[in-house]
């Protein structure tokens, strides 16, 4: 089974699959592994999330990385762990919904927004930080906050995130993007999506190509 480590390098692009319903999550998703995204988040306030979740976990939890977005209280934690995900993605940063996180071994990826947010985020076991809303953190902000925080941390802009607005990001160290509404609307489908995601990935690997 790949890790989070694994996966998440492969290609560093989290596909947010708001709205997606159970009955088109697994067509979604496999538009997505082949296009060669290894990361894909189900958000709470989606249609019946939980079952998205132990579908996707079921058919890919082995290639993939599954988890739960917009998660806000433990409990929640505890649901997306009883559907097999591994990744907890938050908009904020939370105390509780971190420790039940790494007490479950999950990845934890809270939104920030500030450096006092990132250091306490850090503190509390996040694996990776979540700047959001990306359209309230330019570039130039994400290169102030890396210069303070450890070069290891794995930054994820995320919100309003194109292929056309990836490379300024990428020039100021970021390490990889969630994409939401570009990529996925809900009712699209795996058609719709592949081509979407593709478009993606390619511009992202040239980017990182270039250097």
């Amino acid at each position: 089974m790949n890790s989070w480590a694994d996966n998440f390098g492969e290609l560093p692009l989290i596909a947010i699959l708001r709205g997606v319903a159970p009955d088109d999550v697994i067509g979604v998703a496999a538009a997505l592994h082949d296009a060669g995204f290894r990361v894909v988040e189900v958000p709470l306030n989606s249609p019946d999330p939980l079952r998205s979740i132990a579908l996707l976990s079921a058919e890919f939890g082995d290639r993939m990385t599954i988890g739960g977005g917009t998660v806000l209280t433990a409990d929640q934690v505890d649901a997306v762990h009883g559907a097999g995900g591994k990744l907890i993605v938050a908009p904020n940063l939370n105390d509780t919904v971190a420790a039940r996180s790494i007490a479950f071994d999950m990845i934890y990826c809270p939104g920030v927004m500030t450096p006092t947010e990132a250091f306490r985020a850090l503190e509390l076991g996040a694996s990776a930080i979540k700047l959001f809303p990306a359209e309230l953190i330019p570039p130039i902000g994400l290169k102030a906050m890396k210069a303070v925080l450890p070069k290891t941390v794995c930054t994820i802009p995320v919100g309003g995130i194109t292929p056309d607005t990836m490379a300024p990001y990428l020039k100021v160290g970021a390490s990889g993007f969630g994409l939401g509404s570009a990529l996925y609307r809900p009712g699209d489908t795996g058609a719709e999506v592949g081509p979407k995601a593709r478009a993606f990935a390619a511009r992202f690997r040239d980017l990182m190509s270039a250097g």
